[in-house]
């Protein structure tokens, strides 16, 4: 069956006007006017007038497990559905384990995966969690990304945090290393995605790798980097000099006099910095635990973090002042370049048919396509 979106303001993120789109095997097959039709095609025409028709979203951080618990058994944050991941206009996700790789582990996240594969959504995981050694499907890091489809790299590593396992400069760049020689040989990204705690060290582990080993600087994939005023500073650095900056969107106003920055004002201090906005990802951290800690790390509340903040924080982005197309970018091509994914976050000829139909006016999720099937 073939898909034909009529008459849609097209955003590829980049404007490219109004548009036809022909869906045809799960990919985008055809964009422009005047297409002439056949009348034996079995195609399906969809009015898209007075809509945009955007790139699904890709989210480079999702706990689908659930979260840590740093308050106990009872403080466990739940499962992530597919259907909710899709309602929130996401169709492309990278899993992880966090806090708690020992009640969750890497075999949970990769059924869990494949489940969301199933009913749509394109997802992938990190191998390891938040602490090293590193626990893995397989015997190693390399062979966790050159043997099973779905594992992109390697994450979520805390650093800088008092979760973390404190790793050494050392332990850190064996394990980008081995990370980094499987992508290649495997033809993937590889990357190292790395939790950024509020510890004093910030991004120090990261500069250390970037200017004492030759490991290249996309390799090295930071987020949470909106959550203090120490780490967002050295945020702009790393990102001035051509590193990757993922800010979190689930965020809370009324825990801002911590310091934490919500994303959308992250990225428009960000821009204004001289950060180049393509060097710049939003991530959910959907289902993850979201502490609160006191200056003696006791634990003062806890809250998860939530799948539709993606867009939201990208809706937010526009109002702001920020440009559509930039804003768009955060939340699909810049974060599928990151990871490796080509078919993804771009509306083009031979690219994967996730889209998302969306109200100008309310900027409202209506419709929303994965692999080519429309899914909400």
């Amino acid at each position: 069956m073939l898909t034909l979106i009529e008459g849609a303001e097209i955003y590829s993120p980049h404007y490219l006007g109004q548009q036809d789109l022909l869906v045809a095997d799960g990919r985008i097959a055809w964009a422009g006017k005047g297409l002439d039709v056949p009348a034996n095609w079995p195609l399906v025409r969809v009015d898209g007038r007075g809509h945009y028709l955007v790139p699904g979203l890709v989210d480079p951080l999702a706990h689908i497990t659930g979260g840590g618990g740093e308050g106990g058994f009872g403080f466990r944050t739940p499962e992530l559905a597919a259907g909710e991941a899709l309602q929130a206009g996401v169709t492309t996700l990278v899993a992880a384990l966090g806090t708690d790789s020992l009640t969750r582990s890497p075999s949970q996240v990769l059924g869990k995966v494949r489940e969301f594969n199933a009913a749509g959504v394109s997802a992938f995981m990190y191998t390891g969690s938040y602490h090293l050694p590193v626990k893995t499907l397989t015997d190693s890091v390399e062979s966790d990304i050159m043997l099973i489809p779905e594992v992109l790299g390697v994450g979520e590593v805390a650093i800088s945090d008092h979760r973390s396992s404190a790793p050494t400069h050392d332990e850190l760049a064996r394990l980008v290393s081995e990370a980094r020689v499987a992508g290649l040989l495997s033809g993937k990204s590889g990357v190292s995605f790395f939790h950024l705690g509020d510890g004093k060290g910030a991004l120090a582990p990261l500069r250390a790798l970037r200017d004492n080993t030759d490991i290249p600087l996309r390799q090295l994939y930071p987020t949470h980097c909106n959550r203090n005023p120490w780490l967002f500073a050295e945020a702009i650095d790393w990102g001035k000099v051509g590193g990757w900056v993922d800010l979190t969107t689930s965020s809370f106003p009324d825990l801002l006099e911590d310091g934490e920055r919500l994303a959308a004002d992250a990225l428009v201090e960000l821009l204004a910095a001289g950060v180049s906005a393509d060097r710049i990802s939003f991530s959910s951290d959907a289902n993850a635990s979201l502490p609160r800690f006191d200056g003696e790390g006791r634990l003062i509340e806890l809250r998860c973090g939530q799948i539709g903040s993606l867009w939201q924080a990208c809706v937010k982005a526009r109002a702001l002042g920020v440009a559509w197309e930039t804003a768009l970018g955060v939340v699909t091509v810049n974060p599928a370049r990151a990871l490796g994914l080509a078919g993804k976050g771009v509306i083009a000829p031979g690219k994967d048919a996730d889209l998302l139909l969306v109200d100008p006016e309310t900027m409202a999720i209506r419709w929303v396509m994965s692999a080519g099937q429309w899914r909400v």
